[in-house]
């Protein structure tokens, strides 16, 4: 009698394929890295709702501030119109508020001229049109850059295929 390899095996549970494994890591992962945008969106739309009713709650502290620093000035003019006419202590203290303004806007523009142009940032806009130009296939016209280390250098265009 001829022996006959056996057609089934009496086996457990099948056993996943490394596809249906890699295929189930990647589902996972996917699921994982939902949630955790998830979460880090209710964490920040509530630290933002936060911050809203703080900014507005500063909003109106400044506004009310505002407003008693008008009565506070007609304070001082009012005790300037004891010694001196009425419309004098009130042009003193228009000519302050002037002053104050003017030193103001002194110092926003002294700060306005400080800022720095986004060179960099320029640079490659002006690159773009370049850089988005389609060349053929092995007829690079400029040379491509690397990263290693934190540290951008060029290569040869004929390092790499095309």
């Amino acid at each position: 009698m001829a022996h006959s390899a056996p057609t089934s095996r009496a086996t457990g549970p099948q056993e996943p394929s490394i596809g249906e494994l890699v295929q189930s890591a990647m589902a996972d992962m996917s699921t994982l890295v939902r949630a955790e945008v998830e979460l880090a969106k209710a964490e920040v739309s509530k630290s933002a709702k936060k911050a809203g009713i703080g900014a507005g709650a500063f909003s109106a502290a400044g506004v009310l501030l505002a407003i008693s620093g008008i009565y506070f000035f007609f304070f001082v003019a009012e005790l300037l119109a004891l010694w001196l006419p009425r419309w004098a202590a009130f042009l003193i203290v228009f000519g302050l508020f002037v002053g104050a303004a003017g030193l103001a806007a002194l110092v926003g523009l002294r700060f306005i001229k400080k800022v720095d142009k986004p060179e960099r940032t320029m640079e490659s806009l002006r690159e773009l049109p370049d850089v988005l130009h389609r060349e053929e296939p092995g007829k690079r016209r400029r040379d491509l850059p690397t990263v290693a280390h934190g540290q951008v250098t060029l290569r040869d265009p004929d390092t790499y295929l095309v």
